[in-house]
C-alpha cells in the first residue's frame, strides 16, 4: 500500500546520541527533505499490519510530493526496537542509514535524566540500573521497553552487528556523538555526502534540546559507571571489531 518507497534515509539510532541535533542541523539543508516532525515512528509501530504496511500514510509525513531531493527521517529508536530494521529493508533494501553514537554510559545517564525529568521515571539511577531492568522481563515486545531501557539501548555492538546482517556496510554511516558537537562542519558533509546532498556551508555549532536543569533524586557515581563499564566490556569489543568505533 502507498507505492514505491519514497525515503531514501533515515537517522535510526541512537536515542540520546545527538539526533535531534542533526535534524536540526539538516533542516537548514535545501537539499534534502523532511518530514514535518522528527520522529515518524513508523517502523516500531507495533499497531500496523506489517503483512500489509500502510506505507501511505508513512509518505503522508512530507509535505510536498517527492521532487527529486533525498529524503529523510531520524527516528532513534529504529535500531534498537526489535523487527524495525527489518522493516526498513522491506520497504527499502536501498535505503541509508545513519547511526550517532554516544558513549553508552552517558547515553544511559542522559536518558534516564530525561524520563524522571517527564515523569515517566520515578525511581533513582542506580535502582533502574541494577534491578530496574527486570522491568523489561515484563514488556511487549518482551525484553524490549520504549521508556525503561537504560543499559540495553546502550549495547551498540549487537546492534550493529545486526544492521550489517541486513544491509551492506556501505549502506550505513556511523558517527560519534562528539563529531557533531563543537565542530559540526566536518560531520555534516559526510552525511551530505552520503545521502546525496550537494555541499554547503559548515553551520556555527548550536545546542539543541538539552537536558531539563532540574533537582534529580540521583547522580552518576563511580560504583554506577563501573557497573555500566562492566556490563558493556564485551559488545564495546565486538562494536571496535564491526567499525573500529570505541569508547574508553
Amino acid at each position: 500500500m502507498g507505492g514505491e518507497p519514497q525515503v531514501d534515509f533515515i537517522i535510526a539510532g541512537v536515542q540520546k546520541g545527538g539526533t535531534t541535533a542533526l535534524f536540526d542541523y539538516l533542516r537548514d539543508e535545501p537539499g534534502v527533505a523532511l518530514p514535518r516532525v522528527k520522529e515518524v515512528h513508523f517502523f516500531d509501530d507495533e499497531g500496523q499490519d506489517w503483512s500489509r504496511p500502510d506505507y501511505a500514510a508513512y509518505h503522508a509525513n512530507w509535505e510536498a510530493p517527492p521532487d527529486g531531493r533525498p529524503r529523510g527521517e531520524a527516528t532513534p529508536i529504529y535500531v534498537y526496537w526489535p523487527n524495525s530494521l527489518e522493516r526498513i529493508r522491506a520497504y527499502n533494501p536501498a535505503m541509508k542509514l545513519i547511526l550517532l553514537l554516544r558513549d553508552p554510559v552517558q547515553r544511559a545517564w542522559s536518558h534516564w535524566r530525561m524520563e524522571y525529568a517527564r515523569g515517566a521515571e520515578t525511581e533513582p539511577f542506580a535502582w533502574c540500573i541494577r534491578e530496574g531492568r527486570r522491568r523489561l522481563l515484563d514488556a511487549e515486545p518482551w525484553g524490549h521497553h520504549r521508556e525503561f531501557s537504560y543499559v540495553e539501548r546502550g549495547f551498540y555492538g549487537e546492534q550493529v552487528e545486526r544492521l550489517f546482517e541486513l544491509f551492506p556496510r556501505d549502506q550505513a554511516l556511523i558517527l560519534k556523538a562528539e563529531d557533531l558537537r563543537g565542530d559540526p562542519g566536518p560531520a555534516l558533509a559526510q552525511v551530505r555526502a552520503f545521502v546525496g546532498a550537494p555541499p554547503g556551508p559548515a553551520p556555527a555549532a548550536r545546542e539543541v534540546h538539552v537536558g531539563r536543569e532540574m533537582d534529580y533524586p540521583s547522580r552518576l557515581t563511580r560504583d554506577d559507571v563501573a557497573l555500566l563499564r562492566r556490563l558493556y566490556e564485551r559488545d564495546m569489543a565486538r562494536l571496535r571489531d564491526l567499525t573500529g568505533i570505541g569508547f574508553d
